[in-house]
């Protein structure tokens, strides 16, 4: 016997639209900005895992203090 779903299956975008705000509102844009500056930090962290480059060691690199490298 099939158990009947009781959760209906909706798009993400249906969902970030209902809980954050449709496109060009104040809320969404700060999410979408905060979501670009993770994963950009996720992509730079990654990259400098495959190189074998400590925090300290990527910024000496690129100038900043290692405080502000993933």
């Amino acid at each position: 016997m099939e158990v009947p779903n009781r959760f209906k299956t909706l798009p993400l975008d249906t969902m970030i639209d209902k809980h954050i705000g449709k496109p060009g509102t104040e809320r969404r844009e700060a999410f979408e900005n905060e979501l670009r500056i993770n994963l950009l930090g996720q992509a730079i962290k990654q990259a400098r895992q495959q190189r074998n480059l400590t925090q300290e060691q990527l910024g000496n690199l690129v100038g900043v203090q290692k405080a502000q490298i993933f």
